[in-house]
């Protein structure tokens, strides 16, 4: 339930726990763990959850900057990592770029997913995000973005 959860606000970190609980219930199926070692594991996952809930705190962003900082940095090998500053404020850039570029029926219309492209890579660009990493960092990005655009949507209408 809370991967689930997980899912419907941040697309990386979902992603990433289904992996471990998938691959801990296949190692279970397969027979090459235990009941005891899947308890563990579970904890192990649970513990790891709320390490990703502090990160955010400890990185002084909103749920929805860390769900884009993560989108980030899931593409980024060793050496081209940027520093964490310069990820928060791409992150914090791309939350308010996006918020002022999302429409009710921004999946549905190309022109609208093309003009969020557009500032996405703008973004990116003048934070000097590798540019051989950008077209993955956009994908994934604009797939986080569908995730909450609709809550976003939302509250702005109220």
């Amino acid at each position: 339930d809370e991967i689930r959860t997980r899912s419907r606000r941040n697309i990386v970190e979902a992603r990433l726990f289904a992996d471990m609980l998938e691959n801990t219930i296949k190692r279970y199926n397969s027979r090459n763990i235990e009941a005891a070692d899947v308890i563990e594991q579970l904890i192990d996952l649970a513990n790891k959850m709320k390490e990703a809930d502090k990160r955010g705190e400890e990185l002084g962003l909103t749920e929805y900057e860390l769900a884009f900082y993560d989108a980030l940095i899931v593409n980024q090998s060793q050496e081209d990592i940027l520093d964490d500053e310069e990820l928060r404020k791409i992150a914090m850039d791309l939350v308010k770029t996006i918020k002022n570029n999302i429409t009710i029926d921004w999946t549905l219309r190309e022109s609208i997913q093309a003009k969020l492209r557009v500032a996405v890579k703008k973004v990116l660009k003048k934070h000097g995000y590798p540019s051989d990493k950008q077209t993955i960092a956009v994908k994934t990005v604009l797939e986080q973005a569908n995730l909450i655009c609709q809550e976003w949507v939302e509250a702005s209408a109220l």
